[in-house]
């Protein structure tokens, strides 16, 4: 390796114990027109964690990163900007880049299967129709990562699944937003510290009770 080479090779954002490396990734589509859409939910739990931890998104290498320590974690945030379709080209750029292991992979995705205000946090699994996580795993070549599902319901009629998912967000579903949004911060949280299996016992299943 020359000197120069060298020099250029790219930097890890943090040199410790990858087991000690979690890359939480928020699945949603670039740009002010996609901003408050449904579809973009993994995007907002990002916003709303970065903020709550006091640290802000730069833009790097097929997405905007931001980083912080929790209880002696590291949690790099990302925010693909390759568009939901392409979202594992990046996923896997920076599990590679930061050495991250798979199992301290967590995807964060809307689900039109799972009602509104409900989580679903599992260890592994299907795309289920997303073509977001579709991508993932086939960029990955497998299905074991972590994924937390946030219920967007299905209120839609035939044929208006693209217009709804693509939607904004109504009046009655943004008043439980800062709510809602604060329990999935603390849901990534856990993730990092207390576990799967116990972040899976927390938060699994409806967050507000008069939805």
């Amino acid at each position: 390796m020359t000197l120069f080479s060298k020099w250029f090779q790219p930097k890890q954002i943090s040199n410790e114990d990858p087991m000690k490396k979690f890359l939480i990734v928020g699945l949603g589509n670039i740009g002010p027109k996609y901003e408050n859409t449904r579809h973009n939910i993994g995007f907002k739990v990002l916003d709303e964690l970065a903020k709550q931890q006091e640290t802000s998104f730069t833009t790097d290498k097929l997405g905007d990163v931001a980083v912080f320590k929790f209880k002696g974690r590291t949690f790099i945030l990302l925010k693909p900007s390759t568009y939901m379709n392409l979202s594992g080209k990046s996923v896997k750029y920076w599990m590679e880049k930061e050495k991250i292991p798979q199992e301290n992979i967590l995807v964060i995705s809307d689900d039109l299967n799972i009602d509104f205000g409900t989580f679903r946090l599992k260890a592994k699994g299907s795309a289920g129709g997303h073509n977001g996580l579709k991508d993932i795993n086939e960029k990955l070549g497998n299905q074991n990562y972590a994924r937390f599902r946030f219920g967007i319901s299905a209120m839609f009629g035939k044929g208006r699944q693209v217009d709804y998912v693509l939607g904004e967000w109504d009046k009655d579903e943004m008043r439980y937003f800062p709510e809602l949004l604060d329990k999935a911060s603390k849901l990534v949280l856990s993730f990092g510290t207390a576990g799967i299996g116990n972040t899976m016992n927390e938060y699994n299943g409806k967050q507000v009770e008069d939805l």
